[in-house]
């Protein structure tokens, strides 16, 4: 009995082993991608995904899923025989093998044509998180990770050309060089010592030694900036100085004071450093005084923050300073990918240095929640948590390549209450106000999952009316649409009274924490954009909203509505409520057509747009002149420049997009707030643009000058996965951004004719490339330990009579150079002069900071 018991185990085991069959694991399998090619049949782009079995049995035509993430479509009714690719929702695919699938053999591999909409040009674009998802046949499934993904390079003229008509160059050695051949290193005697440009300054002949010896004399008012200064100064000293308060500052004494001047106002100062006398700051506001010193530290040595001594000198000089804008504002989107509290801060001590005033953080989207709400845990719980789910109740959906599993990427995070009300602290003693951004109605599919997820617990508990209390969605909704970003379930419904209570919630715990921080809070961002069509067009609850107030069934009603509402609740607490173009836009409809205007409900209720849409050739540029005309005070955050998410240059190296545009450093330098027109060259295909079809587009009047209140860049964060990649992103635009939110409008600025305004950028350009190459790129290396990761420009490269010529960027860089095949390292040779080589010679130049980081590499055959 015994036997046959053992008998009937082993059969039966053997059976079992028999009916499931055996498969690679994910790991097992590697991926490559590469894109064929755009502008195959119009507009598609053609690319192909290969699948290699590394394992020891096959990959069979059942019972799996490769899930990935693309920031672009795949068309359906072009797929290859033997699989599927759907669209799950947002950027997230699926492919799956049909019974047609041929079973991929063990070492073998199996390639697939892929059509997509419209076109791609950096390897940044290609798909990424592949993850595949196993059903074990147990009612169970597995979730695996792939092996290794290869994405080959782009060197065709189908792969770096979006159409057979775009203009655009692509970046090579001679690109660069023709570029940059305007550029020639200067004496640092002709390089301004302080940047942003102050309106005036004289440097003297001599210079004065820093010490330890010296004291800090300030008046009360001034004990921030003081205990600033002093904080920065003992980074490079051995010791601290003393701080002395007084009430009347003896000026001839030699020390260091920060003296107030009812004279000057707001962020103005003036600054001082005499040999004899020591260093005057004066300034009417702790805010100028602020500036002052940071105006001071800027003539430190660019390693002062990381190498301590006894004493420096710094020169003599006499400036005399003000601010163009009062606002001076940098963006970072924490919501596409998170950055921890140790990095933001980071970004808050480099843009207080170069006098920006304003940072905005774009808290929550739909790919993340990104801020601790005590009262609403869930939404960190799972709207901070990025990983598969096919219920979404602990974490949402993969975007961006976040992969499978949560906590794993920057796909996940957040800020706790303690980390942001540390931020705004340590913004604040940097005169940087925090200007919080919770996106709504729109772009809020985090929020509105978590809510769902708490509504489904207290439901299942029996609490209906709290489960109720803050749901963000009409549960009998269906509305059919789909967002820029491809999601179709991204937008609240603002016909029930649980969205305002949740709203009215988080801003209330948003308040407590600058209260608590004693930060200020002047401003509430609250998005507004994007806003899809089709939405709340068979929402209940919003067609009973209609019934009641029919004049909420016109064209645009309930976003009117939904403002109105969010407006009285931010009024309440006394501040601004501020978000993008779109809240102080309305759709006119004129025959067939729709186009927006200014919107009038608006005007009076404290409302302030960030207006970024200028994209040359899509009939918008002038939306931000329009509305400061019409009395919006307006911020400029112009895409074409501004946008720090674009790619420095049409490169498949380089990351990040290109929707608006190639943007550079030198563009970022070249944009003329109040004139843009004067800013425009080329279309988004490099076309040259004709300026006098623009003639009819809006001007600013004076009265709308006035309503410019300042500008803001931008660095969204689909592609930001890592510090240095935000570092690489925003630097060393960021100082370009910082010189025309802070300086006067140079000469050439003004010039009306085109070749002059040409010629007299490039000399000033010039100046300020040699400021990057010699003083402030030396000084980022020096930032912390690592240094800052910011973008190092690639040597150009020309045969010009018979020799090698070489240039960069930024002058004052170093470049080095390698004929022997090796990759140029910080011991290789460095060019100063032009290379006489022999017709043949495979010629590789990098470009090094200080520190021995390099560039990418420059690749020359000398013919």
């Amino acid at each position: 009995m015994k036997k046959l018991s053992i008998y009937m185990s082993l059969l039966l085991f053997i059976v079992m082993a028999s009916c499931s069959t055996p498969r690679p694991s994910g790991k097992d399998i590697s991926i490559t991608w590469g894109l064929v090619g755009n502008y195959y049949e119009g507009d598609l782009f053609l690319s192909q995904l290969q699948l290699k079995n590394n394992g020891s049995t096959a990959l069979d035509n059942k019972n799996w899923s490769l899930y990935f993430n693309s920031c672009r479509k795949f068309n359906e009714e072009k797929l290859p025989k033997g699989i599927t690719v759907a669209h799950v929702n947002g950027d997230l695919f699926v492919l799956k093998p049909t019974v047609d699938f041929v079973p991929v053999q063990a070492g073998d591999s199996v390639k697939f044509d892929l059509y997509g909409g419209y076109w791609m040009l950096n390897e940044s674009d290609a798909p990424a998180g592949f993850f595949f998802v196993f059903d074990n046949g147990d009612g169970k499934t597995s979730i695996e990770e792939t092996g290794l993904v290869t994405v080959l390079p782009f060197v065709t003229e189908k792969q770096l050309n979006r159409s057979a008509t775009d203009k655009v160059p692509s970046e090579n050695e001679s690109v660069r060089f023709e570029r940059d051949a305007a550029s020639s290193i200067l004496p640092n005697a002709v390089i301004c010592p302080i940047t942003p440009t102050p309106i005036s300054y004289t440097i003297g002949n001599d210079s004065m030694v820093v010490n330890s010896a010296l004291v800090i004399a300030y008046d009360k008012e001034f004990l921030a900036s003081a205990n600033f200064l002093q904080n920065q100064l003992a980074k490079a000293l051995k010791s601290k100085l003393n701080l002395q308060e007084v009430s009347v500052i003896n000026e001839e004494d030699k020390q260091v004071r920060l003296v107030k001047d009812i004279k000057l106002s707001g962020e103005a100062y003036e600054l001082y450093v005499d040999k004899a006398k020591g260093v005057t700051i004066k300034a009417g506001t702790n805010a100028g005084a602020f500036y002052g010193v940071q105006s001071l530290l800027a003539l430190n040595p660019y390693d002062a923050n990381s190498v301590q001594k006894t004493e420096w000198k710094i020169t003599e000089i006499k400036v005399k300073d003000k601010p163009r804008f009062d606002y001076r504002g940098f963006h970072m989107d924490l919501a596409r990918n998170f950055q921890k509290k140790e990095d933001v801060l980071k970004f808050i001590d480099i843009a207080a240095f170069y006098k920006l005033n304003k940072f905005h953080i774009h808290l929550t989207d739909d790919e993340g929640w990104r801020l601790e709400i005590k009262e609403l845990p869930e939404l960190t719980k799972v709207g901070s948590r990025r990983g598969f789910s096919t219920d979404e109740k602990d974490m949402i959906l993969p975007s961006f390549g976040s992969g499978a599993f949560a906590d794993k990427s920057a796909g996940s995070g957040f800020l706790t209450r303690n980390d942001f009300i540390e931020i705004l602290r340590f913004a604040k003693d940097r005169n940087i106000e925090v200007i919080p951004e919770i996106d709504f109605p729109g772009h809020s599919r985090a929020a509105i999952k978590a809510m769902n997820a708490r509504y489904d617990n207290l439901k299942a508990k029996g609490d209906l009316a709290g489960a109720q209390k803050y749901l963000l969605r009409d549960l009998n909704d269906s509305s059919k649409y789909e967002s820029v970003q491809m999601w179709n379930d991204n937008v609240i419904c603002p016909c029930q009274e649980s969205s305002y209570n949740f709203i009215e919630t988080v801003f209330g715990s948003i308040v407590n924490m600058y209260t608590e921080a004693g930060a200020p809070l002047t401003t509430i961002h609250t998005g507004g954009d994007e806003v899809p069509h089709g939405v709340w067009e068979k929402s209940p609850l919003c067609a009973e909203l209609i019934k009641q107030h029919p004049e909420y069934a016109k064209i645009g009603g309930i976003s009117n509505y939904f403002l109105g509402r969010i407006s009285e609740i931010v009024g309440k607490k006394g501040m601004v409520t501020a978000g993008w173009e779109e809240i102080a836009l309305m759709k006119v409809k004129e025959g067939d057509a729709v186009h927006h205007a200014p919107n009038p409900n608006f005007l009076n209720k404290n409302f302030s747009p960030y207006v970024w849409n200028n994209v040359w050739g899509w009939g918008q540029e002038d939306f931000a002149y329009q509305l400061a005309n019409a009395g919006y005070k307006t911020v400029l955050a112009n895409v074409t420049n501004l946008y720090f998410d674009l790619a420095y240059y049409k490169d498949p190296k380089e990351p990040g997009y290109y929707w608006g545009g190639f943007t550079d450093t030198k563009e970022v330098y070249e944009f003329i707030p109040l004139d843009i027109f004067k800013s425009a060259k080329n279309d988004l295909l490099g076309n040259p643009l004709d300026l006098k079809a623009y003639d009819a587009k809006v001007r600013l009047t004076e009265k709308g000058k006035e309503n410019i209140v300042g500008m803001q860049c931008h660095l969204w964060s689909e592609n930001a996965k890592t510090p240095e990649f935000a570092e690489y992103m925003f630097l060393p635009r960021m100082l370009a951004f910082a010189e025309r939110a802070w300086a006067s409008d140079p000469t050439w600025a003004t010039t009306n004719d085109a070749a002059q305004r040409e010629a007299l950028c490039n000399t000033s350009w010039n100046e300020f490339a040699n400021r990057l190459g010699q003083h402030e790129l030396p000084r980022l290396d020096y930032w912390s330990t690592s240094g800052i990761q910011y973008r190092l420009p690639l040597p150009g490269l020309a045969v010009v009579k018979d020799s090698v010529k070489a240039n960069c960027s930024y002058p004052g860089l170093t470049i080095r150079y390698t004929t022997d095949g090796k990759e140029p390292s910080k011991e290789s040779t460095v060019y100063t002069t032009p290379l006489f080589l022999e017709k043949g010679t495979v010629v590789r130049m990098k470009t090094f900071n200080r520190k021995g980081r390099s560039s990418r590499t420059s690749v020359m055959i000398v013919k």
